[in-house]
């Protein structure tokens, strides 16, 4: 049976943390509303303490967006989750999520504390966040390099407090699949009362894994992800949110699991979050990138003009994509030409393209892509004009 994954979006506070990616109050505003479209389950829309600019922002949020859990991040001080809920406090469905280091690395050079003294901290937060929201998400930071038994009795005390969810950050992006899959699957087993609580994670993308990691939570039992619109973030990224939900639903049968996204809002999404945040989607970006549907191989592009299960997994529609991509290359085939002849309007006989087909490849040798003028010129030549009949 499937269970249901939820996707938590932090692109307007993680996201927004790229160097560059700064957005004003009415951008984040916008984003939100396609989030909303989108249908991911909760929002994260900002760091309310970080300024009062943040603060105005997320309020506008949770005032104006309905329909998915509007949160927002404060660290294990009072004056944070007050900012957090007085921000939030306005929406539908509001959460409070509170974040504090599990690692030795954080406690020692960052809190300088003894582990007890930094769980109690993390325990009062809960209990005074509780006292304010019935919704309260525990993030235990840099858990992938956290003492194991430490992160066990960590995750357990939050819980008793009143964590409604807890997260589990590879914050570093330390973590490799197999062994982070192991250390979801051990939390599921081994901490009494995590059935009380939603099991989430929040994976980052320092060695390339963030997506791997985040498939292997699910495998191992997960039930929320935390990801970003195009996998922006701090450093290299997080998770990428459409990576992730195309990973589950490709591979339906093998996670058993499902998420609420609606997919054909993905390209709309990555393309708006690529706008208002000034971060360019590299060509080869899967599942959003230009060439996500683009074919230049021969070989290939035989193969999908007969049939695009061939070597498409998914269809562009299905994230909102235009379409499938002929680009004619020096190493496409005739197939390929005369699919793009066609698509122009032209007929040409076998013998014909044949001898078209080396002309293509002589200007094809001298250029990346040859586009439609190029065919139409060579189209317009009186050899192929009077050998040559339109559609």
């Amino acid at each position: 049976m499937e269970r249901m994954v939820h996707i938590f979006d932090t692109t307007l506070r993680d996201g927004e943390q790229s160097p560059g990616a700064s957005l004003t109050s009415s951008e984040k505003l916008e984003i939100a509303k396609q989030l909303v479209r989108l249908n991911v389950d909760i929002i994260e829309a900002g760091f309310p303490a970080s300024s009062p600019g943040d603060f105005e922002a997320v309020r506008n949020i949770a005032r104006e967006v309905k329909g998915p859990i509007i949160t927002a991040l404060a660290r294990a001080v009072k004056s944070d989750i007050d900012a957090v809920w007085e921000s939030v406090k306005y929406a539908e469905r509001p959460r409070i999520h509170i974040v504090l280091g599990s690692s030795d690395v954080h406690i020692q050079n960052k809190f300088r504390r003894s582990r007890d003294e930094v769980m109690d901290m993390g325990v009062a937060a809960v209990r005074y966040a509780r006292s304010l929201c019935p919704d309260v998400q525990y993030s235990t930071e840099d858990a992938s390099r956290s003492d194991k038994n430490y992160l066990f009795k960590v995750i357990e005390s939050v819980i008793d407090a009143g964590a409604t969810v807890v997260n589990i950050p590879d914050s570093v992006g330390y973590a490799v699949p197999a062994q982070w899959g192991r250390l979801i699957a051990d939390i599921k087993r081994c901490v009494p009362n995590i059935d009380r609580a939603t099991l989430s994670v929040h994976c980052h993308n320092d060695l390339g894994l963030a997506v791997a990691n985040s498939l292997a939570s699910i495998k191992a039992g997960a039930q929320q992800v935390e990801c970003t619109i195009n996998g922006i973030g701090e450093r290299a990224g997080n998770a990428s949110l459409e990576e992730v939900v195309m990973g589950i639903r490709v591979r339906q049968s093998y996670y058993r699991a499902a998420t609420d996204i609606t997919t054909s809002q993905l390209c709309p999404t990555s393309n708006m979050v690529s706008q208002l945040t000034g971060l360019a989607l590299a060509r080869n970006k899967a599942v959003v990138g230009e060439n996500a549907f683009a074919h230049s191989s021969g070989i290939h592009q035989d193969g999908v003009l007969k049939n695009r299960n061939n070597y498409e997994i998914f269809s562009p529609e299905e994230v909102g994509a235009i379409g499938t991509t002929i680009v004619l290359t020096a190493r496409s085939g005739r197939h390929a030409v005369r699919h793009r002849l066609e698509s122009l309007g032209y007929k040409v006989s076998q013998e014909e393209l044949e001898r078209l087909h080396s002309r293509f490849l002589a200007v094809a040798d001298t250029k990346k892509e040859v586009d439609d003028d190029d065919l139409r010129a060579m189209m317009s030549t009186a050899e192929t004009l009077i050998a040559s009949r339109r559609l």
